[in-house]
């Protein structure tokens, strides 16, 4: 009783301090900024050995949009926890959303779990595959409390999609890829509208204050903390919503960037020092708890940053959804006590599957041999700098993407079709066939006062008619500006083979066609799920729950969301 008595003690302490400090236009030091009285705070109470872990995914981060990166956008948090921690320098996610939130979940490549094309679409009867065990399900059974705040977008079409079925005790925030940072509604297309806060399993209107999504889920992830006994492992799951489009930030942080001529640009930037405040107080809060002691946090982004909306990712090449390097290569630090090495940069090869590995690992969870990971545990390789066991990455085999008009197996030397979208790091060579997305540097002088300018500054790349594939070797050429295809034949053919060897594992694509019962006026105005999972009603028994009708789905969610009495919003 006494434990609850002062953690709730804390809670007002804290929380009305998190308020201030959060929402007040100037930021003093850590030291100065985080005012409690000394007999509210917390003494490191974890009595197990088992490391509290915090992810924190931030979406659409350029590579430049960071401040040790030598941006002009400010990012003191960001900067001292990296620097005070391990900057990860050869660090590699994918290109969009899902894939690589799939691929953090799972441990293993878009080829294994059938996500190889694009992104999950919310009106998608698609999620992340059921028979893969998440990081989450691994933590929990090796005795975690585990939470969720904030963006979900690995597919929701029925109930056993949702978060708190894939092994989330708890989950609070948005199911898709993106939405109003205020209303948190989503059109999909006209007349394809619907809200989009969760709580659970249900739509969070009596949570929803019309808040800020950065601040808000930072405020759930402190009260998270602020009711958890710090004695138990947690892992909290922080996948932000910034700072992805739409380009939306409160007023305040704008006026810290009005030297930026490009208007979005300069949201972008504000967006970004919102973020970065965020994680701010979330550090706070792991110190005023308990936490911090022995917690291990890890900073990524999902993809790289889209110039069209403001990011930078200078000076790598191509941008979000292409597969350069400034698509995939991300900012990433890990920050934690625990670390044997502090204060330095790691250019150990390390990909977004060897998260899971790598946290289940220290969370004294156990591996599966049947499972398939594709990740390798990369702690000792982060905490004390030996060499990653990380050789290759396969970044991607895409067999539904449109193909490249000049590609053709003579191309491909009888081996490999390049015209088919792919992309493999070994050691330090890259190649890449098919069409690999926007492929043009882009240097931080093109955001002029236009919007969108038809005529960028930039460094334009030809169509290279003719060519399907490249090769780079990246640790000499980072910024891929050397194609090294027809110097080294030898290498391209030896890398085709190993993708040819992967492509042999690869399990079909899981991409179904838009499904029209999945819209949100069918179930209360809230994007959520529309299948029927076998169990959420008795007289569902006799139904197939891949071939349910549109009216029966209408039917049905009408009258579930009659029974929980949840009305239609106006949207």
């Amino acid at each position: 009783m006494f434990l609850v008595a002062m953690h709730a003690r804390m809670e007002s302490t804290f929380l009305f301090t998190f308020l201030t400090t959060f929402c007040g236009s100037s930021y003093g030091t850590w030291k100065t900024s985080f005012h409690v009285n000394h007999e509210n705070k917390v003494e490191k109470t974890s009595s197990s050995s088992q490391p509290h872990i915090v992810f924190i995914m931030v979406d659409d981060q350029g590579f430049r949009d960071v401040g040790y990166h030598g941006s002009e956008i400010k990012t003191p948090t960001l900067d001292r926890l990296a620097a005070t921690g391990v900057k990860l320098e050869n660090y590699y996610v994918q290109p969009l959303c899902s894939p690589s939130r799939s691929q953090l979940m799972t441990g293993r490549y878009q080829i294994h779990t059938g996500l190889q094309h694009s992104i999950i679409r919310p009106t998608q009867p698609n999620c992340l595959p059921l028979e893969n065990i998440t990081l989450p399900q691994k933590l929990k059974n090796a005795g975690y409390s585990t939470h969720m705040v904030g963006k979900w977008h690995l597919g929701f079409y029925k109930r056993g999609c949702m978060p708190t079925q894939r092994g989330f005790d708890t989950f609070f925030g948005s199911l898709l890829g993106s939405g109003d940072y205020y209303t948190h509604y989503k059109c999909d297309s006209p007349g394809m509208c619907g809200y989009d806060l969760h709580e659970g399993e249900e739509a969070a209107w009596e949570q929803d204050h019309g808040i800020y999504s950065t601040i808000m889920y930072t405020q759930k992830a402190v009260n998270i903390l602020a009711s958890h006994n710090p004695k138990h492992p947690i892992f909290l799951y922080l996948a932000y919503q910034a700072v992805h489009s739409p380009l939306q930030v409160p007023a305040r942080y704008l006026e810290r960037y009005k030297s930026i001529p490009n208007l979005h640009r300069r949201k972008y930037a504000a967006m970004v020092s919102c973020l970065d405040d965020a994680v701010r107080n979330v550090t706070l809060a792991l110190k005023h708890y308990g936490y911090y002691d022995n917690t291990v946090l890890v900073y990524s982004s999902d993809n790289g940053g889209q110039p069209m909306a403001g990011g930078s990712n200078w000076p790598l090449r191509g941008s979000k959804g292409s597969y350069w390097e400034g698509g995939i290569r991300a900012v990433g630090f890990v920050h934690s006590p625990l670390l044997v090495k502090k204060g330095t940069s790691s250019r150990a090869l390390i990909h977004i599957t060897d998260w899971y590995p790598t946290l289940v690992m220290l969370g004294e969870g156990t591996l599966d041999e049947n499972q398939s990971l594709d990740g390798y545990d990369v702690w000792e390789a982060i905490s004390e700098g030996r060499p990653s066991p990380r050789l290759d990455i396969l970044h991607n085999i895409d067999p539904i993407y449109t193909r490249a008009k000049n590609g053709s197996w003579k191309a491909g030397y009888g081996i490999w079709n390049t015209a088919i979208q792919a992309a493999l790091r070994v050691g330090d060579w890259k190649l890449l066939t098919g069409v690999p997305g926007y492929s043009d540097w882009i240097p931080p002088q093109t955001f002029t006062t236009l919007l969108l300018a038809n005529r960028w500054h930039k460094e334009r790349v030809s169509l290279h008619r003719g060519k399907s594939i490249w090769l780079f070797n990246i640790t000499a050429d980072p910024y891929e500006r050397v194609d090294l295809s027809q110097r080294y034949p030898h290498v391209v053919k030896k890398m085709l083979f190993r993708l040819l060897q992967y492509n042999k594992t690869a399990v079909p694509c899981r991409y179904p066609p838009k499904d029209y019962s999945s819209n949100p006026q069918y179930n209360g105005g809230v994007w959520g799920p529309w299948h029927m999972d076998v169990d959420d009603d008795d007289d569902d028994d006799d139904e197939d729950d891949n071939l349910l009708s549109y009216d029966f789905v209408k039917m049905k969610s009408l009258k579930k969301a009659k029974r929980r009495g949840k009305l239609k919003r106006k949207i």
